[in-house]
């Protein structure tokens, strides 16, 4: 069974955010699935098989399976393209736990067809500020993850969260953004997901999906470009579309092997 690394939401190695993609030939249950991510022990394992309309397409973190990663569906994308198992110009589907998600390529990469989560405004929940440990000015939440906008982009990379509070605090993701500063980017975000194994995520397309309505409704603007400032760092195009987000990346692939 062959199996893949791949760094997403970048055209260089050793940056972006991996992700394991694994093409699976027979029948495996969710346990099996459940070790080979944790043995990857990426933020996201990828598991690929091959359906009637498409793909079928799940993805694990090491330690739990989520309903929707962005970045590990572009690097599968990547993957059946450069693998020869679609040809380079097909538009693909994949059948997944939020319906169907299609991938095409272009000019600009990869373009990942996902559902918007524009945010609700809420109160943040009781020690979640605290544990991200800066002062927020707005908070809300998507259909997963916390969102809270800080007052400018330096907040957001010098932030140094308390992650067993974190942990505590919430039982999901929690997307930390802020308006760019200047340069090729209109926004900055992080995310933090200590409860569901990953301690920061490195470059995150489902938190895209909240990002772009929330700063679409802020500047005005459909077409975005945000930057994940993770310590390996990333950039995501975005464009809303209706209830739908359309996000850009490209990926190279670090390693390929095969599971006996």
């Amino acid at each position: 069974m062959r199996i893949f690394q791949v760094d997403a939401f970048t055209t260089e190695l050793f940056s972006g955010n991996p992700a394991g993609v694994c093409l699976v030939e027979d029948d495996r249950d969710d346990a099996w699935m459940q070790a080979v991510a944790a043995e990857m022990n990426l933020p996201e394992t990828a598991f690929l098989s091959p359906g009637e309309d498409g793909w079928h397409l799940r993805w694990f973190t090491p330690t739990v399976e989520v309903d929707l990663c962005g970045h590990a569906t572009l690097a599968a994308s990547h993957i059946l393209w450069e693998a020869g198992e679609a040809d380079p110009g097909d538009r693909l589907r994949f059948q997944t736990r939020s319906g169907v998600l299609t991938a095409r390529p272009s000019d600009r990469g990869i373009l990942l067809d996902f559902p918007a989560d524009p945010p609700t405004a809420v109160p943040p929940p009781d020690g979640l500020v605290a544990a991200i440990g800066a002062p927020a000015v707005w908070s809300g939440r998507g259909r997963v993850f916390w969102i809270l906008e800080l007052a400018d982009e330096g907040a957001v990379r010098g932030l140094r969260p308390d992650l067993g509070a974190l942990g505590r605090a919430c039982d999901t993701g929690v997307v930390v953004t802020a308006g760019g500063d200047g340069g090729d980017r209109d926004f900055v975000s992080r995310m933090f997901a200590p409860s569901m194994g990953i301690d920061e995520d490195q470059v995150t397309g489902a938190t895209h999906c909240i990002l772009s309505p929330y700063w679409t409704d802020r500047l005005g603007r459909t077409d975005l470009v945000g930057y994940q400032a993770s310590s390996r760092g990333g950039t995501v195009g975005v464009r809303l579309v209706g209830d739908r987000v359309e996000l850009g990346g490209r990926a190279v692939t670090f390693l390929r092997g095969s599971i006996d």
